[in-house]
């Protein structure tokens, strides 16, 4: 059995090597950005979601409100 390894062997490991390592950057920053991006989505969608629940809450004040400017107008 040899016991020297074929420099070719060497050097496509070591290619593999070096392109994992080079790639991890970007692949770190890019899941960063989609993490961030998916945080501001949820964001907004509950902004929305407030603002749709207190137009509700300001529609039963005015008619509350608009109820009780009619009963006072009776009296």
């Amino acid at each position: 059995m040899a016991e020297t390894v074929n420099g070719q062997i060497t050097d496509a490991v070591t290619q593999a090597n070096v392109k994992v390592l080079g790639e991890a950057p970007a692949e770190a920053v890019g899941m960063s950005f989609q993490a961030l991006s998916h945080a501001i989505g949820l964001a907004m969608e509950n902004a929305t979601s407030t603002q749709g629940g207190m137009q509700q809450v300001a529609n039963t004040a005015t008619s509350s409100i608009c109820a009780l400017i009619v009963e006072q107008a009776g009296k």
